[in-house]
């Protein structure tokens, strides 16, 4: 009797555990396949409506067309903005080298070598290792973005047949709570994506606007990239924060000033990241934020900067889902930042 409930007990993590390994190596596959499902859960509200008035075909090329246009003026912004940073620092290598020697000669003072472990490191090797990186990412990307678009299309094309198969009595009672789910959860994430869209800007516009006011060189470029980090919680601050700091370092050879940069920045993204945009968002999505902060690692790892950026989308849909189930409500209830209802069907 002890060994049967023990491997009762066991099976559940066994079956999680392989289920997450198939995620990780199969994620060339179900790293764009989320994403499209995601864009779908954003986009479909206009597909539908635009079905209402014109061909199908032709209401999901404009929904595909308008769909990538903005993903483009994201993605262009952070290309943008650190291009500009990439010209900027070729142009003042000698300031940096400067810098490494001055703070080389005291760290050496102090009884730390550092002049022979980074000699080791950035050469010329490194230099090409990193250049063949890029490209490999830049190639990775086409092929993700050929299998997004893929996946968008199709998935647009069979929304309506999905859910009459879901509303169906052959699917019940499990179709009607996915469809429940569904609804549940496009409606979220459209909330969730227009309020971080709207911090994002406002993020950008105010890192632009003190970067001018600091003095700071390339003040478009770092409200860019703000804007478009910003979209990635916790990782895309800090990163938009910690870039600007050592540019300042370089530009103004004062770490008073870089200083007074660091803190600016982060209080520009605490007052928009922690107070205005959870006011904005509200409660009905409100998540716990240890929740959200192991969501993000945690995805990071299991699928790279795309699991970052998809992870709190991620969260949303598993909290929805065990909202729909008594044996899984608990779990809704803890990563939700308070008790929250959620829409549900009768038990």
């Amino acid at each position: 009797m002890i060994g049967v409930t023990a491997g009762r007990s066991v099976n559940p993590l066994v079956t999680a555990t392989l289920v997450l390994a198939f995620l990780y190596f199969a994620r060339s596959i179900f790293v764009p396949l989320t994403f499209s499902l995601f864009t779908i859960a954003m986009v479909w509200p206009v597909q539908a409506y635009l079905q209402r008035w014109m061909p199908k075909l032709l209401a999901l090329l404009i929904t595909l067309t308008a769909t990538i246009v903005v993903i483009v003026i994201v993605g262009s912004s952070v290309v943008w903005g650190f291009t500009k940073l990439a010209q900027w620092m070729l142009l003042n290598t000698g300031r940096y080298q400067a810098i490494y020697m001055e703070w080389a000669m005291w760290l050496e003072s102090h009884g730390i070598t550092v002049a022979g472990p980074l000699a080791n490191h950035f050469d010329m090797a490194w230099l090409v290792r990193f250049t063949q990186g890029v490209a490999s990412r830049l190639n990775s990307f086409a092929g993700f973005a050929v299998l997004v678009f893929i996946f968008l299309m199709l998935g647009l094309l069979e929304v309506d047949d999905f859910n009459r198969r879901l509303a169906s009595p052959a699917a019940q009672p499990y179709g009607e709570r996915i469809l429940i789910a569904n609804r549940e959860i496009g409606r979220k994430l459209r909330r969730f994506m227009v309020v971080r869209s709207f911090a994002s800007v406002l993020t950008g516009l105010v890192v632009w606007g003190f970067a001018l006011v600091a003095g700071l060189e390339l003040a478009a470029a770092w409200g860019a990239i703000a804007f478009a980090l910003n979209y990635i919680p916790f990782l895309g601050p800090l990163v938009a924060t910690v870039f600007p700091t050592l540019f300042a370092i370089a530009q103004f050879d004062s770490w008073q000033t870089a200083v007074i940069v660091f803190v600016g920045l982060n209080l520009i993204q605490f007052i928009i990241g922690s107070y205005l945009e959870p006011l904005l968002t509200g409660a009905s999505l409100t998540i716990s934020p240890f929740a959200v902060i192991f969501a993000v690692f945690f995805w990071s790892f299991m699928w790279g900067i795309s699991g970052a950026f998809i992870g709190v989308p991620i969260l949303i849909a598993f909290v929805v889902y065990c909202a729909q189930y008594p044996a899984s409500r608990w779990l809704a209830v803890l990563l939700s930042g308070n008790p929250v209802h959620y829409e549900k069907t009768p038990e």
